[in-house]
């Protein structure tokens, strides 16, 4: 068995997290755990349009919707860039200015790594 990477996060991307539902928080943990180790979690999912090695996990959770961005292929860790509760009633598409926030983490996070 691969040894687990470390899980690092972006200071907003933390405090975001630490504002989830304790289950959630419990729930989306045991899904980066399993990234950490290699593998990929059934609520996890490639997030498109953020290049390749970038994971979402989307957890429904008592009729709301929790979202968390992560990156694996920075560095030796796996990055948590970005962490929000999705408030759209409507449909499952990302809002615009959740994905541009994403593109400014990671590009900034790319930077600092080099």
């Amino acid at each position: 068995m691969r040894a687990a990477r470390p899980v690092s996060w972006l200071t907003p991307a933390r405090k975001s997290f630490e504002g989830f539902p304790e289950d959630a928080r419990e729930i989306i943990f045991d899904a980066l755990s399993i990234a950490a180790e290699g593998g990929k979690a059934g609520i996890a999912k490639p997030m498109k349009g953020l290049g390749s090695g970038v994971f979402e996990i989307a957890l429904p959770y008592r009729s709301n919707a929790f979202r968390v961005v992560y990156a694996v292929q920075l560095g030796e860790e796996l990055w948590v860039v970005h962490a929000f509760q999705k408030k759209s009633a409507h449909g499952t598409k990302t809002p615009k200015h959740e994905i541009d926030l994403m593109k400014d983490r990671l590009k900034g996070l790319k930077e600092i790594l080099r």
